[in-house]
């Protein structure tokens, strides 16, 4: 099944959503993801699924060309990285206030501002706390592999769809840029009219005989009622924590300390276990997959089990405040970052364990 390739991991997201049956892609080039859009222009994939790829004028128009797609029911999806998400964050509040489904990229580079091209993950909060105005979340799923870059783009849309929320793929600049084998998932055809008619009967495909029309929209100027919408929203992002969590433990079973992290700073803390447990540190990693919903339970049983936990990410400390309401002060929790682009070595998690949480 599928076809092994070598791509990086902008190229697999790309290729990924083609296969995938994603009806239309809008997004504006930004360093360094802009080999989405310019793998899916360079593949027309409309001469082969009929899948629409559009540069926008800006990233505003992008989102709000996903928002009228989604609207109709339709697999669309746009991709960008920090300041251009910031730019899509309107339009991704009303698509959450709307309940449409939807695929969001980004590839994280190093700021505030318009910062640096390089690798970061300092936008943790914007993609986890919603990030737009308003109480809303969006799933956030954190890939560590080119592979997983292939293999989420269709798990987001699944998830999309069965909770009818915007879905966010957050990578960085290593991940989307580094080269690895991948499997691609074996082509599915794009949804015809009549299978979105009877997938989502929410979708705006005008009036027929059988229906009336169907109107989509986050304005609500009745109080009362936007508070029992907001309630609505609410108890579908408490079904999500229950039920949607994913993460990986990597020699965990016999740990004494811990490292947490995702995407690219895991995949450096790897390195680090072996480093460690070569010195004879029994330490383990914990690996985020979801970063929304977040997986509290596990990291607060592993708390119980281990003597402190270093959170290790690309920034001055975002996903380390998650990780300490998470283990409600059973152990300490410490945090080491690099930030602005700036790429640690496993040397450095090892060196950091040892001051910060064992205390040699």
């Amino acid at each position: 099944m599928g076809e092994l390739r070598l791509m990086k991991g902008n190229e697999a997201i790309a290729e990924a959503a083609i296969r995938a049956g994603v009806d239309a892609y809008f997004g504006y080039p930004i360093t360094p993801q802009s080999e989405v859009i310019e793998y899916l222009m360079a593949e027309k994939p409309y001469e082969r699924t009929g899948m629409v790829v559009i540069q926008a004028e800006s990233e505003i128009a992008a989102i709000n060309m996903v928002y009228g797609a989604a609207g109709a029911g339709k697999k669309a999806m746009t991709s960008s990285s920090s300041p251009g998400i910031s730019l899509k964050m309107e339009g991704i509040s009303y698509m959450a206030g709307a309940e449409l489904p939807c695929l969001i990229v980004n590839v994280v580079r190093g700021g505030p501002g318009l910062g640096t091209i390089q690798p970061s993950q300092a936008d943790y909060f914007q993609a986890t706390k919603g990030g737009g105005h308003g109480d809303y979340r969006v799933i956030v799923l954190a890939p560590s592999s080119v592979q997983e870059m292939a293999d989420f783009v269709t798990i987001a849309f699944d998830l999309g769809f069965k909770y009818l929320t915007p879905v966010m793929i957050l990578s960085d600049g290593v991940i989307g840029q580094m080269m690895e084998r991948v499997v691609l998932p074996d082509p599915v055809p794009r949804w015809t009219a009549e299978e979105i008619r009877e997938k989502n009967p929410w979708a705006t495909i005008g009036r027929t005989p059988d229906r009336e029309r169907n109107i989509i929209t986050s304005l609500n100027l009745d109080p009362s009622v936007q508070e029992q919408h907001n309630i609505h929203l609410q108890k579908k992002y408490r079904e999500i924590e229950e039920k949607e969590i994913r993460y990986e433990e990597i020699e965990c079973d016999d740990a004494e300390y811990l490292f947490i992290a995702y995407g690219s700073s895991a995949r450096i803390a790897q390195k680090s276990i072996q480093i460690a447990r070569e010195k004879g540190i029994k330490v383990g990693l914990f690996r985020l997959i979801t970063l929304f919903p977040f997986p509290k339970k596990a990291i607060l049983e592993l708390a119980g089990r281990v003597k402190g936990i270093l959170a290790v990410e690309l920034s001055a400390g975002q996903m380390v405040e998650d990780v300490r309401l998470a283990v409600c002060h059973k152990v300490p929790v410490e945090h080491y970052g690099r930030m602005g682009g700036m790429l640690p070595s496993p040397e450095e998690f090892v060196e950091k364990l040892e001051q910060k949480i064992i205390g040699v």
